[in-house]
Formats: structure tokens, sequence, C-alpha cells
């Protein structure tokens, strides 16, 4: 018997529903069944970051830092975790210092206890800052690789990674495999080999669209990892993670020390069961997010990019187009110099995919955002992008080789004058900060509802972005 101790993340309330539901799960779903959560012996539940904030201001007509706030008070005992993209903090392009600085300080002031960090190029320059801050402010920084394959991306650079994340003041090092691509003898080999090489805990998170996740957990946890991150069932499987209830039971089967309830795990179950249904009653938990898909290990898609990429064709009335829009995805990602498949990046490839196919013609239409990745404005690129390519797509313009946010001067000054009128704190400045528009409409329509003024109902639709 092996009696080692693993710990589980809960991410029902952040990823789980991200992947399937594209966010779309209100605050009122999830406060009923909070106490019982936080009574299971979770090592956290992920609650916060990623999508959410986004969602909750643009579909659910929800406060962020308000449902953190309430949450946190349900939750007493579990560590609660968020998910945060370095210098893009929640958003798609970067911020300035002082905007990453505060932002953290308000999340582990508001509740949080774990801030996630990834940078979508592994481009450890853009996790400084937001580093520093985490530290600063009393929060446990956990950094994060973001895992793909290529020629490049080899289980030596992941462990040089990994080791040079540990240096920078790390607490703790996750492997997040955001399109379940991380086959099970990989990850025996590079968690054993990190572990070899640091001494810090090890977190891996995958998902299970490629129908290889429980395997992969399986031998991480032989290799050496400390935590997995699962969902509870009604929201596992697909897009999403492996499930809590099965993993738990199939890991104490081996030996493992796993100490959760699991009669609460049966009844948190039994509680989102029917929630699940009606997401799918409404049409927004799409059966194809609950399919296993095996190209996922040639595509890379990441399963919240799946699920918006198919809600975005079949609203353009062009769902017949998914195949090839999959497949097109892999050879702009090279094109570009083999970046994770991770937010920001992940919408912006796929966007690029689509315009190629919608197009009939490949990078006849560049959004922006493509062409300040070919500039450097996001990073370094995992791969030098062709000269050819970086051509076609910027002209003569040079790419920078310095740290993106070095070249942005203090904006929070200047997102507090602009947004004065309906601010009325530091969290609304940062909810402008980060979703202008959105953030804008949100604090304005909560200013009607100050003065009674009767709200229009917000029609829930899915993201422009995939």
């Amino acid at each position: 018997m092996v009696n080692r101790k693993v710990e589980i993340t809960e991410t029902v309330l952040r990823d789980g529903q991200q992947s399937l539901i594209a966010t779309r799960m209100p605050i009122a779903d999830m406060l009923p069944i909070l106490k019982t959560m936080d009574q299971v012996g979770y090592h956290a539940l992920e609650v916060w970051g990623g999508a959410t904030f986004d969602a909750c201001i643009r579909y659910l007509n929800e406060d962020p830092w308000e449902r953190l706030r309430q949450i946190r008070k349900q939750v007493p005992h579990t560590k609660l975790q968020m998910l945060l993209r370095g210098q893009n903090i929640l958003g798609y392009k970067n911020y300035a210092d002082d905007v990453v600085e505060s932002f953290i300080e308000r999340s582990l002031a508001n509740g949080i206890d774990i801030i996630r960090l990834f940078d979508a190029l592994n481009d450890t320059r853009n996790l400084e800052t937001a580093l520093k801050a985490t530290k600063k402010y009393g929060g446990h920084a956990q950094m994060t690789i973001a895992y793909t394959t290529s020629a490049f991306h080899t289980v030596p650079y992941y462990v040089e990674l990994a080791v040079k994340m540990a240096n920078m003041g790390a607490d703790s090092i996750c492997i997040k495999d955001m399109a379940g691509i991380l086959t099970p003898q990989t990850a025996f080999d590079l968690v054993a080999k990190i572990k070899a090489a640091i001494d810090l805990p090890l977190e891996v998170h995958t998902h299970a669209t490629s129908g290889i996740a429980e395997m992969t957990y399986l031998k991480a946890v032989e290799a050496g990892a400390d935590i997995i991150d699962t969902a509870i069932s009604p929201f596992a499987g697909g897009t999403s993670q492996p499930a809590t209830e099965s993993m738990l039971i199939s890991l104490q089967n081996l030996g493992y020390e796993v100490d959760l309830d699991q009669t609460k795990l049966s009844e948190i179950a039994d509680y989102f069961a029917p929630i699940r249904d009606r997401f799918r009653e409404e049409g927004i938990l799409n059966p194809k997010v609950k399919d296993i898909q095996p190209k996922a290990l040639i595509y890379q898609v990441p399963g919240g990019m799946l699920s918006n990429l198919l809600a975005q064709l079949q609203a353009q009335n062009m769902a017949d187009a998914y195949q090839e829009v999959l497949e097109e995805i892999p050879k702009v990602r090279a094109d570009l110099g083999y970046p994770p498949l991770v937010t920001p990046l992940s919408q912006m490839v796929g966007t690029q995919a689509l315009m190629n196919i919608v197009s009939g013609q490949r990078y006849q239409v560049v959004p922006n955002e493509i062409k300040d990745y070919v500039k450097g404005l996001y990073g370094h690129p995992p791969v030098a992008i062709k000269p050819e390519m970086v051509t076609k797509i910027i002209g003569d313009q040079q790419p920078i080789t310095q740290r993106p946010a070095d070249l942005l001067a203090p904006q929070l000054p200047e997102f507090e004058k602009e947004i004065q009128q309906y601010a009325h704190n530091i969290e609304d400045v940062l909810m402008y900060a980060l979703f202008p528009e959105q953030a804008r409409d949100f604090l304005g329509r909560r200013e009607d509802r100050f003065y009674d003024v009767p709200v229009q109902k917000i029609d829930i639709q899915f993201e422009t972005e995939f």
C-alpha cells in the first residue's frame, strides 16, 4: 500500500462550469451548497478568475467582487483559489504594473487565498509583478506551466521552467494542461523530474476532453504529484475535469490517503445534478462538450474554447465548418511559433483560424490582437516566428524584445478619472480597467437600480470570443 497523502482542488464553481456552460452559473446556484462544500476537506475550491469576472458583468448582471465576498462568507475554512493571467490579469491584453498590483491586493482582501499565476507564452517576465504582489499581500503564489506539445516543448524544457519559477519565489507549481493532451507516461516523467528538481508542492490540472485524463492523473500521482484538480460529477467529464468522486475512490483503492468526505460529495453531486439538467434544457450545456474527442490530442484545443467555438459558429449559421476550423487551428499555431492554446492565445489563434476559413484565404483578415502578438506585445513566442510570416502580418515593423509591460505607464489614475461618474470604490475602477464597455454598462445599470429605475432584462448569450 502506498500510504501517501494526495489532495484535491474542486473546480465546479470555476473551470468545471466554464468548460461546459461557458461560465453561465449564477451565484444563486452556488450559495445553497457552499457550506457543505466547505466541510468536504478539499485542498481548495477554485471559485474565481478565468472567465468568471467577465461573465458576471457581461451576462449574469452580477458584481464579481460581491460574488467573491459572498462565497468567502459561506466558506470560512477551505482555501479559495483563483486563476490569473499574469500581466493580462483577467483580460486579454497587458496592463500596467499598478493595475496588476492593485487587482491582486483587492482579490486577496476580498477572500482569495491562492492565486494560480500563468502566462500564455510561459514568458516568466509577464509573471514577475503578479508574483511580487501576491507575496507582498500575503497570498499563496502558485506559478503555472502552460502545457502544450511541439518539438520545442520537451520534458527538460518544462523542468527548467519549473526550476526557474521556484527560484523566482513560487509557493507551489501547477502543470496546467488546458487542452487535455498530457499523456500518462509524459505526465509521469514530467512530474517525477520536477519533483526531483525542486522541493515545492506540485499540482496537476487537466481536462477529460481526449479521454485520457484519469489515466494521466493516476500516473502523475504515482510520480509524486501532491494535488489534482477535479469537478463534482454533474459538471465533470468531456471538456471539464475528471469526476471528484471517481478519482477519490480510485486513489483510495490504490492506497493513497485522500481525506474527503464521500457522503458530503454525494450530497454535492445530488445538488448540482438538477442544475446541470436545467442548463441542458436551456440549450446552454451543448451535448457535444460532453463527448470524448481523441482528436484533441492533435488539435490541442482547450475545453472552454471548444464550447464557445461551437457556439460562435452556430450563431453565424456555420456549424458545419466546425471540423474545418479545428483542423486549421494547429496550422495557425505553427505559423505563430507554437504558443500554448490558453487564454488569451487560444481565443486569438481560434479567431485567426476562423477568419482563415470564413474568408477563404489564409491571413487575408488579421485581428489587431494577432498583430500585437507578432509585434512581441504579449511576450516572447516559444519558437521564433518565421520572417516571412512576420512580414505578412506586420509588414516592415520590428518586434520588441523588452518586457511588454515596461512600455506601459501607470494606468490607474486615468481609469479612475474615466469611470468616476459610476465608480464607488477601487473594485469598480478595476472592473472598468479590465472590461471598460461592459463595466460602464454594468455600473450604469447599478446606478439606475439605486434610483429605482426599471432595468431591462439582460439576454444571456455566448461570448464573441471563444
